[in-house]
């Protein structure tokens, strides 16, 4: 038996050493797309940082492109595949129709695309949102505005940024109701040029809050030299306004990312089973996170003034714009949430009846939304 023994482990050195370069290739690569530079300090910085965690984190090897033109993906996620890619992610909405066109070219190749609604046996969609997040900080918004113009500075008119415009708006007019949230679109993601121009515009109109969607920290320090406070966006920009920024939204795009390639790498997850495979990941997955500074949901700088501002509510009376704030943030944070924005009745700004009473809005109504909330002021392609 023992010399059974002694055959066996060197049958297992010999596996290991004829393995060790064939288990070096194992290694599961994995593309991304970005729409901007990943220095922008916005949506596409969160995604990289998030590539990088799930680099460390799992046994697979990443490659990216970055300032991808939207309309001009294909040649780019072809070039991944080239270069060996298995798995190929995008990270913007208008990369939506050429990632199916392209999982449709490839069907081996598995594909993933952020923010959209199209799949595909070999492509999912994923999202971190931020709509409970901009609804939290368009409570604050009201409760600080003194003119009653709140700002938001947007990138693109699609649904995304529709959604949270409007959500941001609902929390704005739950705590100020004749307050008004006011609009300018960049038509760009990333071009602080633009975002500054905007910004100086909206402080002369008299807009003295600001929001925004757009991948740089230009608003927030715009705003700082004017003494006027912001929501920062996707990253945590606290740093560049330090007086001036009282929340914001953060993301942990890594939380998607490890667990998707997790299970491709455990064959769960294949080219063939994807088709109604959506991450629409919340505030409960852990996915979003309300601040300007990780792990600081509010700016302790305007704390007193959101415990100073008082609003009357349905559910818990009058009680302070701060503590308001850190209720529906736990209500959100619940498995079932025990709060949603989206929930009727609720009319567009025209008065049309959009949501109504007792009804949520689904995860397919909240990505296809078009209408403008009550509030909202300035223009609105596509508006029905």
């Amino acid at each position: 038996m023992r010399w059974m023994k002694t055959w066996l482990v060197v049958a297992l050195i010999l596996a290991f050493a004829t393995a060790g370069p064939g288990l070096a290739q194992t290694k599961l690569k994995v593309g991304f797309i970005y729409v901007g530079p990943i220095g922008d300090y916005g949506w596409t910085h969160a995604h990289n940082q998030a590539r990088l965690i799930a680099e460390k984190t799992l046994p697979i090897e990443t490659l990216y492109v970055e300032s991808v033109p939207e309309a001009q993906v294909e040649p780019f996620i072809d070039k991944l595949i080239q270069q060996g890619s298995k798995v190929v992610l995008t990270t913007s909405f208008g990369f939506m129709d050429g990632t199916l066109a392209m999982a449709k070219r490839y069907p081996n190749i598995l594909f993933g695309h952020a923010s959209g609604f199209k799949r595909n046996p070999n492509m999912f969609t994923y999202m971190a949102d931020f709509y409970q997040i901009y609804y939290l900080n368009g409570l604050m918004a009201g409760a600080l505005t003194k003119t009653g113009k709140v700002a938001y500075v947007g990138a693109f008119p699609i649904p995304e940024v529709k959604r949270h415009l409007g959500a941001f708006a609902l929390g704005v007019r739950a705590v100020n109701p004749k307050a008004t949230v006011n609009v300018r679109w960049l038509f760009a993601w990333f071009d602080p040029a633009k975002a500054k121009e905007a910004t100086e515009a909206l402080i002369a109109e008299g807009a003295d809050v600001f929001a925004f969607t757009e991948d740089s920290p230009t608003v927030v320090q715009v705003a700082a030299k004017k003494g006027l406070p912001s929501f920062s966006h996707y990253s945590p920009m606290q740093r560049y306004a330090p007086q001036g920024v009282v929340s914001g939204q953060l993301v942990h795009w890594e939380r998607i990312y490890v667990d998707f390639l997790s299970k491709v790498l455990a064959g769960k997850y294949n080219a063939t089973n994807l088709q109604n495979v959506d991450y629409w990941w919340l505030l409960a997955e852990k996915a979003a996170e309300v601040g300007g500074e990780f792990g600081v949901p509010i700016n302790p700088v305007w704390v007193s003034k959101l415990q100073a501002a008082k609003v009357n509510t349905k559910e818990f009376g009058t009680l302070s714009v701060y503590d308001l704030v850190m209720r529906r943030l736990a209500q959100m944070s619940k498995t079932p949430v025990a709060f949603d924005p989206f929930t009727g009745p609720i009319r567009d700004r025209k008065g049309v009846l959009r949501v109504p009473a007792g009804h949520t809005m689904t995860v397919l109504e909240l990505t296809t939304m078009e209408w403008a909330a009550p509030g909202i002021v300035g223009p609105w392609p596509k508006e029905p």
